[in-house]
C-alpha cells in the first residue's frame, strides 16, 4: 500500500487553504486548495472556477477526482500530476 510522507500532511495540514499552482495550455493557473481527514486517509478540495473538485488517493498514490458536473478530463490530469509531486 503507498503511504504519504509526513512532510505531505504537515505541509497541507498547515495551512488553511494554500494556491496550487499547474501550467495547463501554456498558462500559469493557481488553484485555492483545502485538505481534510476521511475516514483512515484524506481529501484534497480544488476549487476550479466555480466547482469544488475532490481529489483523493488511491492505493498506487495517484489521485482521482470526484466531481459533480463535467470538467475538462486534462486540466484534472494537471491538478492531480501536481498533487503528487507534493506527496
Amino acid at each position: 500500500m503507498f503511504t504519504y510522507s509526513d512532510k505531505f500532511y504537515e505541509y497541507l495540514q498547515a495551512m488553511d487553504e494554500l494556491l496550487l499552482p499547474v501550467n495547463y495550455q501554456g498558462r500559469e493557473l493557481e488553484f485555492p486548495v483545502k485538505m481534510y481527514s476521511y475516514g483512515y486517509t484524506f481529501r484534497v478540495e480544488v476549487l476550479i472556477g466555480e466547482t469544488v473538485v475532490i481529489f483523493e488517493p488511491d492505493e498506487e498514490g495517484s489521485y482521482r477526482a470526484l466531481a459533480d458536473k463535467a470538467m475538462d478530463v486534462g486540466l484534472l490530469k494537471v491538478v492531480a500530476r501536481a498533487l503528487e509531486k507534493l506527496s
